[in-house]
């Protein structure tokens, strides 16, 4: 199975949700991987990320020290499968070929206590990943930007002739555009997934 490695970039609000947005960054390359998860991972992937230490062992803590007792150490991470907009990871030990089911926000807030790399496979990275936009374009974005792409079945441009309006994928496809450059990466996934459902491309 071909893999790519991929870096934490940051970790993004969803209010919808009440969760979080964890962003993950292909090296040496430009596509980003949005992968929601609870709060409850997301603190702990923060906490470890800035080496900060509770009083006591949070659960990812204990389940470093149980790996480490039982005389393994934590390889790597795969996100290995995504079906129904789910993703699926494995855990990989020194110790096994064969690797542990987890899911993506428990493998790599244990990843982040190892140390150890995140892969994503190609196949997951090609269906569920955006390309990041250059900050140069970014800058000629309007925020404030409120056209509505669904307005009338066909305008008259000033030549006369009939502009027909975009289709619904084609209106998915500047908003799924938009929600990337502002990074609002839980309205990108939903538009990824519509644009899916339609028969669409994402890419």
């Amino acid at each position: 199975m071909q893999k790519i490695e991929v870096e934490i970039l940051g970790l993004s609000t969803s209010p919808a949700s009440n969760g979080y947005a964890l962003i993950l960054q292909e090296k040496n390359g430009a596509r980003r991987l949005p992968i929601m998860i609870e709060a409850a991972q997301a603190q702990a992937i923060a906490l470890e990320m800035e080496s900060i230490k509770s009083g006591r062992p949070m659960t990812h803590d204990l389940m470093k020290a149980v790996i480490e007792t039982l005389g393994a150490t934590l390889v790597e991470v795969m996100i290995n499968d995504i079906q129904d907009s789910t993703f699926f990871a494995r855990l990989v030990l020194d110790t096994s070929e064969e690797g542990v089911d987890a899911r993506p926000s428990d493998a790599i807030a244990l990843a982040v206590r190892f140390s150890a790399p995140i892969y994503v496979a190609a196949e997951v990275m090609d269906e569920a990943s955006f390309e990041a936009e250059g900050a140069e374009d970014s800058e000629h974005e309007d925020d404030d930007e409120s056209e509505s792409y669904a307005a009338a079945a066909s305008t008259e441009s000033s030549s006369g002739k009939v502009v027909q309006s975009p289709s619904r994928l084609e209106i998915l496809a500047q908003e799924l555009q938009k929600a990337i450059e502002k990074e609002e990466y839980e309205t990108a996934a939903i538009i990824r997934d519509e644009i899916k459902k339609l028969g669409g491309s994402a890419d």
